[in-house]
């Protein structure tokens, strides 16, 4: 079974008090000092070592990292076709029954006939070095254009699904801590229940309370024990899905390390998000790029109205034999050189059609851009909010755990002092409770949004290990 162990010496209370408990929760949250328990067999996984094993495991990210090979491959594709081209040939053969032509029969001296003369010899061989260079084909000029805008393209694709994985691997790290900051302080409202409920237990026997109070404690103990079950199915699921982000084995045992720490954004930072976005978020530059490479075929149909101007050569180099006693003097050699030139007259308007169909791709790779604009303006403008919403908690949160620590000290003095009713302890445990998770929450809530944030800028951790693409 993976676990989570976080504890930390200096600060835990001693005693089981929720109070202090509750009291020492928001310094948790932002204290480095974490002490780990160890454990034989298992994998020790800090946010660091769970971005790397999503990297090095995750198969969206490997087949964009080949794409961006294929890419390169195209790219080197394009370039040939603008460069020389050079064929080498050879060839035999045997004539098994020799071609002939007719003379008329005139020349033999037998007029009105004709008259078949083989032609050739009974074995040949040749042998030619052909040559050809492009000098004019805007097709390909573009296509070399288009290639390197395309290669471009499948970088961004490649930073876009690795502040992707990156963003989830982090979220799915800190949805561990959270959960099991969630049973911890579960577990610790329990055994305050439980330990209130002997008290309380002691003093019925001694006539000091009623029993309507044991009543009371004994549901209070019995309504926590099913929340304690919630948070610990929670956290193992939230286990399950850092296992199956980094590709680990289900059973694979799991140590998580760390802790979450409460980071403000700079707000120069927050304040530039709505320009930054749109010239470093990666999904947005690959989509730019794919609506280049709409226009530069555009202008590559196009160019099927242009000629295409090539030069050429080759040089051949040939023997022939009725046997095969060939000498040096039997081969002869020959060569030549000229320039092409063609040009498509009508082919049925294909190319017009082609044009369109071209022109209306384009088109719709811009309304693609314009919508992936929109929408990464939108989510910038929802992350920006949820980040101030969450800051505005975490100080508010601060002050209202030291406040429901002291509402209960004061409501358990009041209540073994014959002042108070069990009804006040209660309300006040439930508000260290409440007071409690909600810090929780939004320190996770603020760090999740970071992490948002980070993968709309296409920012990524100093600890993420530079990628070869």
């Amino acid at each position: 079974m993976a676990r989570v162990v976080l504890t930390h010496r200096s600060l835990l209370p001693k005693g089981p008090s929720l109070g202090a408990r509750a009291l020492m929760l928001g310094l948790l949250l932002l204290s480095p000092g974490w002490a780990v328990a160890d454990g034989e067999g298992t994998r020790k996984v800090t946010v660091q070592e769970a971005v790397r094993s999503t990297l090095d495991n995750n198969h969206d990210l490997a087949a964009a990292r080949l794409e961006v090979r294929r890419a390169d491959a195209r790219v080197s594709e394009a370039v040939g076709t603008a460069l020389p081209r050079l064929d080498l040939s050879a060839g035999y053969t045997r004539a098994l029954k020799k071609p002939v032509f007719f003379l008329p029969g005139d020349f033999f001296g037998e007029p009105g006939t004709v008259k078949p003369v083989q032609i050739g010899s009974t074995n040949s061989f040749s042998g030619t070095l052909s040559a050809s260079q492009i000098l004019f084909n805007s097709a390909v000029f573009v296509g070399v254009g288009a290639a390197k805008i395309y290669a471009k393209g499948a970088r961004e694709i490649y930073r876009s699904k690795l502040v992707e994985v990156v963003t989830s691997s982090r979220k799915a790290y800190y949805g561990v801590l959270v959960a099991a900051e969630a049973v911890s302080l579960l577990r610790e409202t329990l055994r305050n229940s439980e330990e209130n409920l002997r008290t309380i237990r002691l003093l019925v026997s001694q006539g000091l309370v009623s029993e309507y109070d044991q009543l009371r404690a004994e549901v209070a103990v019995a309504n926590i024990r099913p929340e304690v079950i919630n948070a610990e199915n929670s956290y193992q699921l939230a286990v399950n899905n850092l296992k199956n982000i980094m590709a680990l084995p289900y059973d694979a045992p799991l140590e998580v390390v760390g802790t979450l720490e409460y980071i403000p954004v700079p707000d120069s930072l927050i304040a530039a998000a709505q320009s930054l976005v749109l010239v470093s978020n990666p999904g947005l530059s690959g989509v730019k790029y794919a609506a280049e490479v709409s226009d530069a075929i555009v202008s590559a149909q196009k160019s099927e109205y242009l000629p295409v101007l090539s030069l050429f050569g080759n040089y051949q180099y040939q023997a022939q034999k009725n046997d095969m006693a060939f000498t040096n003097h039997d081969w002869i050699a020959s060569s030549l050189v000229g320039l092409q030139l063609s040009m498509n007259i009508f082919n049925g308007l294909q190319t017009t059609a082609r044009v369109e169909q071209a022109q209306l791709d384009y088109h719709r790779a811009e309304e693609q851009v314009a919508q992936v604009t929109q929408t990464l303006q939108s989510s910038t403008e929802a992350v920006i909010l949820q980040l101030n919403r969450a800051r505005l908690r975490i100080e508010a949160q601060g002050k209202t755990v030291e406040q429901a620590d002291r509402g209960y000290r004061i409501a358990t003095s009041r209540y073994a002092s014959g002042l108070g009713t069990l009804l006040e302890v209660n309300d006040a445990q439930l508000a260290q409770i409440r007071a409690g998770v909600n810090r929780i929450q939004a320190v996770y809530d603020y760090t999740v949004s970071t992490a948002d944030l980070d993968q709309l800028l296409g920012r990524l951790p100093d600890y993420v290990p530079a990628q070869e693409n």
